[in-house]
């Protein structure tokens, strides 16, 4: 397939049928169903999302673990019943994905559930990350999904309880700091995530100074 004026949205379709697909507008495969990316992310998501991705690089440099931490665009499949890329109906694309476990990766991304996903959210257009891809990384086991917020400068950490569903605190701002238990020892300053936010290109009404 090569225009996405070819896709039927009403059709299910599997990880076979969109690693085929030739055109380069980017989606996503929520249960089969084809969801569109949209517009290119702005700076500040830019910047936060190499921000997060540099600490976490950073402090597993000189550590002895198989911890991989990759960014998008990176597809990631999650497994329902076999790997086979016949019964693969979700593949989604998170901002920043940690991997704590080398088989959950092979040559063309993510293959199961990664051990974190983090998305980082546009004002007003967070339906897909609130409620579309909390509910599935919530039923694929996904032990821990970070939100960030742009137009909060907050960072919400929820995390798989025991019987399978998220449970998550106050967002965090700015003095700080979120941990996991997957990555002893690592701890991700709030202030660090937001270097270098620029309200010359996003105005947030919640905090009126940049953050250096």
């Amino acid at each position: 397939m090569k225009s996405i004026d070819d896709l039927d949205f009403s059709k299910t379709y599997t990880y076979a049928d969109y690693y085929s697909w030739k055109f380069k507008e980017r989606a996503e495969l929520f249960n089969g169903k084809v969801h569109l990316m949209g517009e290119s992310p702005g700076v500040n998501h830019q910047q936060v999302l190499g921000n997060v991705a540099c600490e976490f690089r950073e402090f597993l440099k000189n550590q002895t673990t198989a911890t991989k931490v990759l960014m998008a665009p990176l597809d990631i499949r999650l497994v329902d019943t076999t790997t086979r890329d016949e019964d693969i109906i979700t593949v989604v694309q998170p901002d920043v994905i940690v991997f704590c476990d080398k088989n959950t990766l092979d040559d063309r991304g993510g293959i199961g559930s990664p051990s974190i996903v983090i998305e980082i959210l546009l004002p007003g257009k967070n339906f897909k990350e609130i409620s579309l891809k909390y509910k599935l990384y919530e039923k694929y086991g996904i032990k821990e999904y970070w939100m960030i917020r742009l137009d909060e400068q907050s960072l919400t950490q929820y995390i798989l309880n025991e019987r399978g569903k998220y449970v998550g605190g106050r967002p965090l701002i700015e003095d700080e700091k979120v941990k996991t238990d997957l990555i002893p020892g690592f701890e991700l300053a709030i202030s660090e995530v937001f270097h270098k936010f620029e309200l010359e290109y996003y105005y947030s009404p919640f905090q009126k100074i940049s953050l250096q």
